[in-house]
């Protein structure tokens, strides 16, 4: 019973602060599942108090056994988090504002595009250096991001971002896809990109779509979901410096 006190009633209470903050559910629920245990941390403070008199052996043998299996089922919880809100999303409307501030917030200050050479979708350190790198190359770039920092940072710096869920087909549907040449996806996991691809089919996106991957088995998956093109930054990242340093090698060599 403690145990499912922690794993459903610890994400119910941090989604209603997170809600009535001014968050969107989605962002609710995802935080919602990292508490959804009880850390080491709370078996070492009850074994304190053991030592010290202040509680019984079977409170600490109680909270240790909560403790694991709390964090044995919640790291599944956290690991499936995308598949657990698709169907539980529609039943949590009840933890969002019908206008959450800091949502409208971000989104007042989008910079809208009616076309783009590029649309980056997930800005983070890949996606914001990618992004950023084909603005400087003058090409027409368009980031989406769901994390409104990073969002209102980027725009700082000149890139115009929208921000939302670029895997939500209404928000799909809201960008210009129409006039895109190519949508990029350095998302990390599979289950968004997934997604993502689906949208892009089912609303018929006529440009190329390129999807990044950390590892050869990652890219095979992605090609099988249907990815036309993967890049593989970091396998190109360590390719040149190993040319670089071989460069320099060789020119310290020579200059000796």
């Amino acid at each position: 019973m403690l145990s499912l006190f922690v794993l459903i009633g610890n994400p119910l209470i941090v989604m209603a602060i997170t809600g009535y903050m001014g968050y969107r559910r989605r962002t609710a629920f995802l935080c919602g599942l990292t508490v959804a245990q009880v850390s080491e941390f709370s078996i070492i403070f009850v074994a304190m108090g053991t030592s010290l008199g202040h509680a019984d052996s079977g409170t600490l043998w109680l909270t240790t056994l909560v403790g694991l299996i709390t964090i044995a089922l919640s790291t599944y919880m956290i690991l499936y988090s995308e598949p657990l809100y698709v169907k539980l999303g529609p039943r949590l409307v009840a933890f969002e504002r019908k206008r959450p501030h800091r949502k409208l917030a971000v989104a007042a200050e989008r910079h809208d595009l009616r076309e783009a050479d590029v649309i980056v979708v997930g800005l983070g350190r890949c996606g914001s250096r990618l992004a950023l790198g084909l603005k400087e190359a003058e090409l027409t770039v368009l980031g989406v991001e769901f994390d409104p920092k990073v969002a209102h940072a980027l725009r700082r710096q000149g890139l115009p971002v929208r921000y939302g869920d670029g895997i939500a087909a209404e928000f799909l549907e809201s960008l210009p896809l129409k006039d895109t040449r190519w949508v990029v996806s350095t998302l990390p996991d599979m289950a968004s990109n997934r997604d993502l691809l689906r949208g892009l089919r089912e609303l018929h996106f006529t440009g190329e779509v390129a999807v990044v991957a950390r590892e050869d088995f990652d890219g095979a998956v992605l090609k099988g979901m249907g990815a036309p093109t993967i890049l593989y930054p970091m396998r190109n990242a360590v390719d040149h410096a190993v040319e670089a340093l071989t460069a320099i090698i060789r020119y310290d060599g020579a200059a000796r």
